[in-house]
């Protein structure tokens, strides 16, 4: 949300106070915990496809079973 506001170039209005510090730092250890995790789940999904460790059809390429996965996770999410 804070990112597309500031390209979007228009402030987010809230009607909450500013956070405090201690507040912020949490934020943020939460955001940088969070993709970590998602970085950590994306590079062993690629790797098991690519190794061909998954229970795909045997006549599959990893190539289309990457594919594969890009295009349901952007349908399903």
């Amino acid at each position: 949300q804070m990112i597309v506001g500031l390209l979007a170039g228009k402030p987010i209005e809230s009607k909450e106070p500013p956070r405090s510090a201690a507040a912020n730092v949490f934020f943020w250890g939460r955001v940088l915990l969070s993709a970590a995790i998602l970085g950590f789940a994306l590079a062993v999904t690629l790797s098991a496809l690519f190794a061909g460790n998954t229970t795909m059809w045997e006549g599959v390429p990893e190539a289309v079973s990457v594919i594969l996965f890009f295009l349901l996770m952007s349908v399903v999410g």
